[in-house]
């Protein structure tokens, strides 16, 4: 099969099983509303593609999601390059990075936002939100 259907074909069951999922917003948990920190983000690999996130939903390489060691499920996150200045808002849905010297993981959507997926990590400050 031709890269470019494959690539389509993966994109509609993406959206497709994004669809299918729990709608439910949660609200970030009002006690962690101003935390920030910064250090380096990384995006998960594409073999994660489908697989659980630590929230129960499939991880979703287009969906504006992150992963992060401590702060709650659900959270919802500013994360600005402070290279360039972009920033983006995710929802934390998974655990991580367990990688040394990184403070987040995003889905691969995201961290293209904000900066160069070739460039594979960013120094990003983040911010719970809302």
């Amino acid at each position: 099969m031709k890269k470019p259907i494959r690539l389509l074909l993966w994109l509609l069951l993406a959206l497709f099983l994004q669809s299918c999922g729990n709608h439910i917003r949660q609200k970030t948990d009002p006690k962690f509303i101003g935390y920030e920190e910064f250090g380096k983000a990384s995006f998960y690999a594409m073999k994660f593609q489908f697989s659980k996130t630590a929230s129960g939903e499939r991880f979703n390489q287009f969906a504006m999601t992150a992963a992060h060691k401590t702060l709650p499920l659900g959270t919802m996150l500013l994360v600005t390059n402070l290279e360039n200045g972009k920033s983006i808002k995710v929802k934390v849905n998974d655990r991580g990075p367990f990688i040394k010297g990184r403070i987040i993981d995003l889905s691969r959507s995201s961290f293209a936002k904000i900066g160069d997926t070739r460039q594979g990590i960013l120094s990003v400050k983040i911010e719970t939100i809302e």
